[in-house]
């Protein structure tokens, strides 16, 4: 599974990149937790959840953004833009729901502006 969501993230990324946004951390980590990818869309700091599955038989991976994922990305957010003394930045949340089904073709879904932070 760590195998599959590294490999989501990279995919994640370099479909950003194709989009013309700019990553400036992957896995950024501090005490509040980890956010997958923090890009720049112009002036816009975009915060990423990247969620991958092997299979589209579940669940869609976007579903898996629960109420306390959303309250725990909304904290790193928060701790990211105070150490980087950007508060006053623009920012969303962006998902990317990536399925990769055994022997089919990847798919990699942006959904922009997912969510609202609970600042």
């Amino acid at each position: 599974m760590l195998r599959l969501g590294a490999w989501g993230e990279r995919l994640a990324a370099k479909t950003l990149r194709r989009k013309g946004y700019r990553i400036i951390e992957r896995n950024f980590t501090c005490p509040a937790g980890e956010m997958d990818i923090i890009a720049a869309d112009g002036d816009v700091l975009i915060f990423v959840e990247v969620k991958s599955r092997s299979s589209d038989a579940h669940a869609d991976p976007e579903a898996n953004i629960t109420a306390h994922k959303r309250r725990q990305l909304t904290r790193v957010a928060r701790y990211y833009l105070s150490e980087k003394n950007a508060t006053d930045l623009p920012c969303r949340f962006d998902v990317m729901a990536i399925v990769a089904p055994a022997g089919g073709k990847p798919t990699c879904e942006h959904f922009v502006d997912a969510f609202q932070p609970e600042w």
